[in-house]
């Protein structure tokens, strides 16, 4: 009733669980002996979060569209928001005094932060996916993951980074669309925090996200690569647009910006891939700092997250911008892509 929600607002706006709330109390039950580091590291993510989600808002009044004339590690045009937004993440994670090593996309080498200010974790991210979409307004994201260093005795190396994900302590992303919303995880569920402008404080408005068993029969790929897919992806998109007597062909949605596709991944279900092709035999996206975060956060919520062949997160990487194909999704259309691979291939 009217009624009923409006009380429901009130309470709300009295008593938000708002995300630093929320840090700290996960860690007073899932960690109570904690020291609080990755508290401090968590509240520093969300912060540059807020800052960059400021700078999308007012991109078109500040002269931030376009493109610098500069190309990045993985060899794609560098936007004025990437350098921006790299920028942003680089100085809130250097003075927490909790970050010892960084990686990011627009970054060749790893980033070692002063050791007058050095911790026990590593960060990797993606400061701004699908930036290639900002100029025509659509959604996009900072993509991160936190890793605890190997030996936080011992200056830090690349091999820092490079850890399997399934050492990941915590992956999340931020997405910059119609709202701005931090989806997290700490390695017992994912929740979801949608920023509140008035009070400058991302509140909990997804305590448990669950990706839908059966979700909405959605694929995400595109399919202008599709004369260079291999055998096995190119027969389950046939699939997807000829499906079996009685089932309900599968609807196309794809935006181009990995947080969107993915963030509607997870809340509806379905299926998102960005396979390896002809052009780009292994994969496109890359693993450290996009598909390691996704994929934790796609199994944290009851999905799964493949390459094709094997599960994303139990890959060693061997570079910090090595590129991997992804398949991401519901449990039961990736278990589908997957049984194509063992039987085309």
């Amino acid at each position: 009733t009217p009624c009923a929600r409006s009380h429901e607002m009130v309470s709300l706006k009295r008593n938000p669980q708002t995300l630093t709330r929320w840090i700290i109390e996960s860690q007073r039950e899932h960690a109570p002996n904690a020291t609080g580091d990755l508290s401090v590291l968590l509240t520093s993510i969300q912060l540059a979060c807020k800052a960059i989600s400021n700078d999308c808002n007012k991109a078109g009044i500040y002269n931030l569209y376009g493109t610098t004339n500069l190309q990045n590690a993985s060899n794609d045009q560098v936007k004025k928001l990437d350098l921006l937004s790299n920028d942003t993440m680089i100085n809130s994670l250097s003075f927490t005094g909790q970050v010892a090593l960084m990686a990011s996309e627009e970054n060749e080498e790893s980033i070692k932060v002063d050791p007058s200010f050095r911790g026990r974790y590593c960060c990797v991210f993606d400061p701004l996916d699908g930036s290639s979409n900002i100029d025509a307004n659509v959604s996009v994201g900072t993509i991160f993951g936190v890793y605890r260093c190997l030996d936080d005795s011992k200056d830090p190396t690349d091999a820092d980074l490079l850890q399997k994900g399934t050492n990941l302590i915590a992956a999340g992303y931020c997405m910059y669309g119609a709202a701005t919303m931090m989806i997290l995880s700490l390695g017992f569920g994912v929740c979801g925090f949608t920023l509140d402008n008035t009070m400058g404080e991302f509140v909990l408005t997804h305590p448990s996200i669950k990706i839908p068993a059966k979700g909405k029969p959605i694929y995400s790929v595109n399919e202008g690569n599709s004369a260079n897919w291999n055998a096995a992806i190119t027969e389950y998109v046939r699939r997807c647009h000829n499906p079996k007597e009685g089932e309900t062909p599968r609807s196309l949605r794809y935006i181009g910006s990995m947080v969107a596709d993915v963030h509607r991944t997870l809340l509806y279900g379905g299926i998102f891939l960005y396979p390896a092709d002809k052009k780009n035999p292994n994969g496109k996206l890359r693993l450290v700092y996009e598909g390691n975060p996704m994929a934790f956060l796609i199994e944290q919520a009851g999905g799964r997250a493949i390459t094709g062949t094997e599960r994303i997160l139990d890959i060693q990487p061997k570079l910090i911008h090595e590129r991997i194909p992804i398949v991401l999704g519901t449990k039961s259309m990736v278990d589908e892509v997957e049984q194509l691979y063992k039987e085309l291939l």
